[in-house]
């Protein structure tokens, strides 16, 4: 066995779960990261490069630190040696230019100080964009003109699929490219806890452990593209598309690290709550109303008036609904109709002579697509949406206890471990800080 950190026997081909121990040894010198557990994520998915073709997606890997200094160069650098045709880029100009170089085989991207190159407010930026979004899945191409005879041109369409890791401070991404993207937090080492990367001294190793590193996944390559290993539960959508490349990548290097690939899965789910209830997590407004509309209906109403819906809303989280939001006014009658129909096409309806409203069944599809309310599993004779094999159930009988559970302030689902263990949403108002400091008491 080698010891760690170094790059084994050259002109072998050595397990697959052997190289990726190497490499995270390797990382583990030179690469100090917040979190242990992110050597892990670097290993697979420098290793995931050489297999993303049957792995059919390839997650975005972003390096991200608050300032200057914290080791994001240093790690592309070393990934320049690891990943599958590796080109680092100081900065992207042209989309043109990039599909022609990605066109030609496939290709690493490394960029670096993508807060300033991938800037949204820089000209030209969204063509840059929407190549890196295009390209995470298999397949994806984008148009481009290319001379033809007699002096014409014609429209090509060129592979986009690669790929690509990004480095910067705190990068202002879209929120459809951070969607993509695996997140890896760096802060300077001031304790000087790992070696320097003298790369006239290291670089030769560096390669040769590069090397070791294709030709083991070569040797799994198959393995790679048909298995379909299981994964952590809530792994869906593009959580899915993001760690089922890097599950299926891990799986073929044995159990020790597809459960390696499990924990950091399910640290990305729990992140994921924690964010959308800390409310850093940028929830459209359709998707808000929705789950408002939920925490602020009574429970033993099967109809409620748009406008006692209305004033619900607002005493429920002025904050986004009253004249304190970023929209500045209350919400009506009219902008929540609108909201409803755009956003879930969800018409208000009349209860006999009554005000128009909303009916709690006509809401219960969206509660439950939204993850609002957990759908009901059924046999397969009830009758159900014909999507999602779900039960339509009416949701007054839906208990408590099969919606799990609530925030006792404010109703809301509670999503991440933390909460749940505590009964109390992530909320920072008075009522939710009064009632953390209780349960702490």
């Amino acid at each position: 066995m080698s010891a760690v950190g170094s790059v084994g026997s050259v002109g072998s081909v050595d397990s697959m779960e052997r190289v990726l121990d190497d490499v995270r040894g390797w990382l583990a010198r030179f690469v100090c990261v917040m979190e242990d557990r992110d050597l892990d994520l670097l290993t697979l998915w420098a290793a995931h490069t050489h297999l993303c073709f049957e792995t059919y997606s390839t997650p975005r890997l972003v390096l991200d630190s608050p300032m200057h200094g914290s080791g994001k160069t240093t790690v592309l650098e070393h990934l320049s040696r690891l990943c599958l045709n590796p080109v680092q880029a100081a900065s992207l100009s042209s989309p043109a230019l990039l599909t022609r170089m990605l066109n030609a085989g496939m290709r690493t991207i490394l960029i670096d100080e993508v807060d300033r190159s991938l800037d949204p407010k820089k000209p030209g930026v969204e063509d840059l964009i929407a190549v890196l979004n295009s390209g995470y899945k298999r397949g994806a191409t984008r148009p481009v003109l290319v001379p033809a005879k007699g002096g014409t041109w014609e429209v090509s369409e060129m592979s986009t699929f690669s790929p690509v890791a990004m480095a910067g401070n705190a990068p202002a991404l879209p929120d459809d490219t951070r969607s993509r993207c695996i997140r890896v937090l760096l802060l300077p080492d001031l304790e000087g806890v790992v070696e320097s990367s003298d790369w006239e001294e290291i670089d030769e190793d560096a390669q040769a452990l590069g090397a070791r590193l294709a030709a083991a996944a070569e040797v799994v390559r198959e393995t790679v593209r048909t298995a379909r290993p299981p994964i952590p539960e809530g792994t869906i959508g593009r959580i899915k598309e993001r760690w089922y490349p890097i599950k299926r990548v891990a799986s073929s290097a044995g159990e020790k690290w597809a459960s390696i690939a499990d924990e950091l899965i399910v640290r990305d789910i729990e992140a994921t709550a924690m964010d959308k209830e800390d409310g850093i997590a940028n929830v459209p407004p359709a998707v808000s109303l929705i789950r408002d509309v939920y925490a602020a209906w009574p429970d033993d109403a099967g109809f409620i008036a748009t406008t006692d819906l209305v004033s619900r809303l607002i005493r429920h989280n002025p904050l986004m609904w009253s004249s304190e939001s970023f929209f500045g006014k209350d919400l009506t009658v009219q902008r929540l109709g609108r909201m409803m129909v755009t956003g879930f096409k969800i018409h208000s309806q009349r209860q006999g002579d009554s005000a128009r409203g909303y009916h709690r069944a006509t809401l219960a599809a969206a509660w439950r697509r939204m993850g609002v309310t957990p759908r009901i599993q059924t046999d397969g004779t009830a009758k159900t949406d014909g999507t999602d094999g779900m039960q339509l159930s009416h949701p007054s009988q839906v208990t408590n206890e099969a919606e799990g559970p609530a925030c006792r302030v404010c109703s809301r689902p509670l999503m991440a471990p933390q909460s749940r263990a505590v009964g109390i949403c992530g909320m920072r108002d008075d009522d939710h800080q009064a009632a953390r400091q209780a349960v702490a008491a």
